[in-house]
């Protein structure tokens, strides 16, 4: 087994609060409505706190039917978050597992730097490419992007 860490940082027009608000505390009910183009239910199989199970499914004609994330440590106070990809979704047989850390820091004119820490987990003796990861990356920005949009269009929604 490899494990490759990838950093990632992107600026976001809204604020860190909401973001955090609307990718963590209430992921369930913001993530279907803002991107129903791919997501078509968040379930907790537990309360939802550190070392629950969440598992997040895609709506048909996407490459995966659904993933499970364990939820890590929240830090209201600091916008930050963290979770492993554990099952399903880009896995496959190449990877293990992805761990996350992601941070929402405040930056000028009310907008946010989105901060995120990947450590990815290889199968045997495989290799990821830099454009395998970029490739996740981008899977994943189609939900950011959406959920960000839904945010700028709805002032009041995670506040």
């Amino acid at each position: 087994m490899g494990v490759v860490t990838y950093n990632y940082d992107s600026i976001s027009p809204v604020a860190p609060a909401r973001l955090f608000k609307a990718f963590v505390l209430e992921a369930d009910k913001v993530w279907p409505i803002a991107a129903p183009h791919a997501i078509k239910s968040i379930e907790f199989e537990a309360n939802p706190g550190p070392g629950s199970i969440v598992k997040v499914n895609f709506v048909e004609g996407l490459p995966f039917q659904y993933m499970k994330h364990q939820i890590g440590e929240n830090d209201e106070n600091k916008f930050s978050y963290s979770y492993s990809l554990i099952e399903g979704g880009p896995l496959g047989d190449k990877l293990e597992k992805i761990n996350y850390e992601i941070k929402f820091e405040a930056a000028v004119g009310g907008r946010s730097v989105y901060k995120s820490s990947m450590k990815l987990y290889t199968v045997g003796d495989y290799v990821i490419t830099e454009d395998e990861i970029k490739a996740l990356i981008k899977g994943s920005e189609g939900v950011y992007k959406a959920i960000e949009a839904y945010l700028l269009a709805n002032p009041d929604a995670c506040n």
